[in-house]
C-alpha cells in the first residue's frame, strides 16, 4: 500500500470520522452519493446493502476493543464500504485495527485494483477479528471465575456483566452480517468470479463459526451468572441463619436476668445462681440448634 494525496482511478479512500468538508470533497471528486458516505456515521446503523446509480453500499458491523478502567470492553461499529466504477471508499467512526492492517500493507493479496477481492479481504479480516475477540472474552471469563472463587466482589461481577453485554452486541452484529453476506453470495449485487466466490465462502464460514462460538460462550456466561446469583443468595441465607441463632443465645441471659430483676419470689436468689442458670440454658439451646443444623 502506498499513501497518495490525489484521487486516482483504482485507489482506496479511507475516511475515519470525516468532517463535513472531507465528505463534500470526496462526494464531489468521486461523484459519490452523500447518503452513502453518511450512512456508516450512525452508530445504530445495521448491516445492509444498497445500490443506486451504479454505486454499491455495503455496511457491516466490525468489532472494536476499548479499555474501560482496568478491563477491556468490546462492542461493534458500522463500517461502510462504497464501491464505484473506479474506486473503493470505506467510512468508519473510529480508526479500527482492520483498517490499519490494510494501510500498513499487512494483508497479502489485497489490491485496490481488484475491488471485489479487496472487499472480501476486508470482510474476512473483520470475521477473523470477531473470533480473536471471542477467544479473549473466553479467557477473561475464566480469569474472572477464578477470582470469584477466592472472593466474591462486585468488581468482578460487573466485569462479567460487561462481557455478557459484549456477547449480545456480537451476536446481533454477526447475524446481521451473515444475512448481508448471503445476499452478496447470490451474485446479484456484486459480480463474483470463481476465486472471489471461494473467498466469500471462507468469510461466511468464519462468520458462522463466530456465531456458534458466541452462542456457546454466551450460554456459559449466562449459566455462570445465574450460579453466582444463587450462590450469593445461599450465602446470605447461611449468614442470616447464624446471626439468628446467635441472637437466640444472647437473648437467654437477658430473659433470666429479667425475671430475677422483678420484685417476685424466686428460688435461690444468690448472685451466682442466675449466671449458672443462664450459661446452662444457653449451652442447652446451643446443642439443640447444632443438632438441627441451625448453628
Amino acid at each position: 500500500m502506498t499513501r497518495i494525496q490525489t484521487f486516482e482511478k483504482g485507489v482506496w479512500v479511507s475516511l475515519i470520522y470525516p468532517t463535513e468538508e472531507e465528505l463534500n470533497r470526496v462526494a464531489e471528486a468521486l461523484h459519490v452519493e452523500q447518503d452513502f458516505l453518511r450512512a456508516a456515521l450512525d452508530e445504530e446503523e445495521t448491516s445492509r446493502i444498497d445500490m443506486e446509480d451504479g454505486q454499491t453500499l455495503i455496511i457491516v458491523d466490525v468489532p472494536v476493543e476499548e479499555k474501560e478502567g482496568d478491563a477491556p470492553a468490546y462492542y461493534t461499529l458500522p463500517m461502510g464500504i462504497i464501491v464505484t466504477d473506479q474506486n473503493i471508499i470505506t467510512v468508519c467512526l473510529k480508526e479500527i485495527p482492520i483498517i490499519r492492517e490494510f494501510q500498513d500493507g499487512l494483508v497479502k493479496n489485497a489490491k485496490t485494483s481488484q475491488k471485489t477481492s479487496f472487499i472480501f479481504h476486508l470482510l474476512l479480516r473483520s470475521s477473523g477479528r470477531y473470533l480473536q475477540y471471542l477467544k479473549q472474552i473466553d479467557k477473561l471469563t475464566s480469569y474472572m471465575q477464578m477470582k470469584l472463587y477466592k472472593s466474591q466482589r462486585n468488581k468482578e461481577l460487573i466485569q462479567l456483566l460487561n462481557l455478557e453485554k459484549s456477547l449480545v452486541y456480537f451476536n446481533t452484529s454477526l447475524k446481521a452480517n451473515e444475512v448481508t453476506l448471503e445476499k452478496i453470495l447470490r451474485g446479484r449485487i456484486i459480480t463474483l468470479y470463481e476465486e472471489d466466490q471461494d473467498l466469500l465462502e471462507d468469510v461466511l464460514i468464519e462468520v458462522r463459526q463466530a456465531i456458534e462460538m458466541n452462542n456457546i460462550y454466551s450460554s456459559i456466561l449466562s449459566g455462570m451468572m445465574d450460579a453466582y446469583a444463587s450462590l450469593i443468595s445461599n450465602n446470605l441465607n447461611v449468614i442470616m441463619k447464624v446471626l439468628t441463632s446467635i441472637t437466640i443465645l444472647i437473648t437467654i441471659p437477658t430473659i433470666v436476668f429479667g425475671f430475677y430483676g422483678m420484685n417476685v419470689n424466686l428460688p435461690d436468689t444468690t448472685w451466682w445462681f442466675p449466671i449458672c442458670l443462664s450459661c446452662g440454658l444457653a449451652i442447652l439451646v446451643g446443642i439443640i440448634l447444632k443438632a438441627k443444623d441451625l448453628f
